[in-house]
């Protein structure tokens, strides 16, 4: 078993999803089946760690929609870069945290279009329906005025945590006073 299938399997055992680098399909769907197993084998709480520095606004929704759906409580931990799309997952959660030197960017979702002319604008009109979908739940998450948010993402205003949480996108910041547990099975360290 390679390296990073073991840690993710050690965190699966913990319920947590791991969600990190360049958001695409391929790492929307993997994370939205873990949640949903996840929530298929309990409703203990699940925690997703994300570490994104952006992606696609559909895979984004992708995951949007699934933690709306999973029975269990979600939260959401800021451990790294969560940028453009990925902050809409941050927002949804239903308690989300921040590590201390996290870092959020509040920037418009980009997208690309290759095909015929005559399909451009009828993609064009599609994108701009997702942006504004974007936009509305994010706004509803942080309660904020749509026009605010919309102007925070074309600006592409960068967030520390305390300002993230002074924004609305973070409840709590995680510090060195938080309960640390063991991870069932051998301890960690040398054995003869």
């Amino acid at each position: 078993m390679a390296f990073d299938d073991w840690v993710r399997s050690r965190l699966f055992a913990q319920r947590t999803v791991l969600v990190s680098g360049e958001l695409d399909t391929d790492l929307a769907i993997a994370a939205a089946a873990e949640l949903m197993t996840l929530d298929g084998e309990g409703d203990d709480l699940i925690t997703v760690h994300l570490d994104c520095s952006g992606g696609s606004l559909e895979a984004a929704f992708t995951l949007i929609d699934v933690v709306d759906l999973v029975g269990a409580p979600v939260h959401a931990v800021a451990v790294g870069r969560v940028e453009g799309p990925a902050v809409g997952i941050l927002a949804v959660a239903d308690r989300r945290l921040a590590l201390p030197h996290a870092h959020v960017l509040l920037r418009e979702p980009r997208s690309a279009y290759e095909g015929r002319s005559d399909d451009l604008a009828g993609w064009a009109a599609q994108f701009q329906r997702q942006v504004d979908h974007f936009v509305t739940r994010l706004a509803a998450a942080v309660r904020r005025p749509e026009a605010e948010v919309a102007a925070d993402l074309r600006a592409r205003r960068h967030l520390s945590p305390e300002e993230a949480r002074a924004y609305g996108l973070v409840d709590e910041i995680v510090t060195g006073q938080a309960e640390v547990r063991r991870l069932p099975g051998r301890g960690f360290g040398f054995q003869a």
